[in-house]
């Protein structure tokens, strides 16, 4: 599904030219729970920005679902963003002033749903995470593991290809990270989501079924998990 070949990318500035990803070969399968695991400073985020269409000044071949998007406009690669990508980040980067229901409608209606056409798809997605019964709140009344489910619920709603969950538990408890994560794990096995996970913390490999270690611009490990 996500195929890249010989990436490399550079952060060029007046005096020097870093080396941040140093020939990437990497293929990411339909149905995978995928681990990307490194220190600060590794490559991990800007290897996610890559995947995730957010950053695509780059060498080398990014290939999706077989179709390479390096010369697309804009506007397509944002769309194929919006339709294919979810994210799911640490600081849940929900709107304050929107409800549940509200926060989870919204990539809907930037995809052209009519507000007639998404009630019974954000019911749907509130009800698989677990917080139908929250859709009228707001996010201020909720805990820190309701909000993140409610950003997984959003990033589900427009049944993406793949979730980018660049350390979404990294704001919760040790508890909460654990139901999150064994959230992650059954809508990985039951939904088919394909997830890439971004962590430094090693407690959270073992609910994915692969990992990739990123050191300094290249891939350490890429190995299969026993789950």
């Amino acid at each position: 599904m996500n195929t890249l070949q010989n990436v490399n990318k550079y952060y060029k500035t007046d005096e020097e030219s870093l080396h941040v990803l140093n020939n990437i070969d990497l293929q990411i399968e339909k149905g995978e729970f995928v681990a990307v695991m490194g220190p600060s400073g590794s490559g991990k985020s800007t290897l996610i920005n890559l995947i995730g269409f957010i950053d695509r000044k780059f060498e080398g071949t990014y290939l999706f679902e077989g179709e390479s998007l390096i010369n697309s406009s804009d506007d397509k690669l944002s769309k194929i963003r919006n339709q294919s990508v979810g994210f799911v980040f640490q600081n849940f980067s929900l709107i304050e002033n929107n409800t549940v229901y509200e926060n989870v409608e919204l990539p809907l209606l930037y995809n052209g749903f009519g507000f007639g056409k998404t009630r019974k798809k954000v019911l749907s997605v509130l009800e698989k995470v677990g917080i139908r019964d929250k859709a009228k709140k707001h996010p201020k009344q909720l805990s820190g593991g309701q909000q993140q489910r409610v950003a997984i619920a959003r990033a589900l709603v427009n049944s993406p290809k793949f979730i980018i969950a660049d350390e979404p538990t990294g704001a919760l408890d040790t508890g909460t990270s654990t139901e999150i994560m064994e959230l992650f794990q059954e809508l990985n096995r039951t939904e088919g989501v394909t997830i890439i996970l971004v962590t430094h913390n090693p407690e959270m490999i073992q609910y994915c079924s692969r990992l990739i270690s990123i050191r300094d611009g290249q891939i350490i490990e890429d190995k299969e998990l026993n789950t």
